[in-house]
């Protein structure tokens, strides 16, 4: 990166570990937990088509705590699945999104994330709060 970011894609994470809908969600908080993941796009094809995060699982496990949640698990044990839980409708930006445009969208929504999408849809990255602080430390 030349001179001083002024794009989502000067600073987006390219890397990104996904999901898809029919994986089992019976071992991703802690999976999540381990590798100090908090945000996770669901794909198709490639194309963007949901958002699981951190707080998601968390939400869920502390419904299993309701009243009758023992009951309902045994009977659904072992089908949870990402399709169940995932966001579906998630805002995302492009590449060449400015950061300031970025960060106000963070700020304004309280989102975590923002995945980075083509045009038609194909997800090639996330940005994240992580991403701002460390483009402020850089900055400093």
């Amino acid at each position: 990166m030349s001179g001083k970011p002024k794009t989502v894609a000067d600073i987006m994470t390219r890397e990104v570990i996904t999901l898809f809908e029919e994986e089992n969600l019976e071992l991703l908080l802690e999976g999540m937990e381990r590798y100090g993941l908090r945000h996770l796009p669901v794909v198709d094809d490639g194309k963007l088509v949901g958002l699981v995060t951190h707080r998601d699982l968390l939400r869920a496990a502390v419904s299993h705590l309701e009243p009758g949640a023992a009951e309902r698990e045994a009977a659904y044990e072992g089908r949870h699945f990402v399709a169940d839980l995932m966001t579906r409708d998630v805002q995302t930006v492009r590449p060449d999104t400015s950061i300031a445009e970025a960060a106000r969208l963070l700020r304004e929504h309280k989102f975590g994330c923002l995945p980075v999408t083509e045009e038609d849809g194909t997800l090639v990255g996330i940005v994240t709060e992580a991403d701002f602080v460390s483009l402020a430390a850089s900055l400093l």
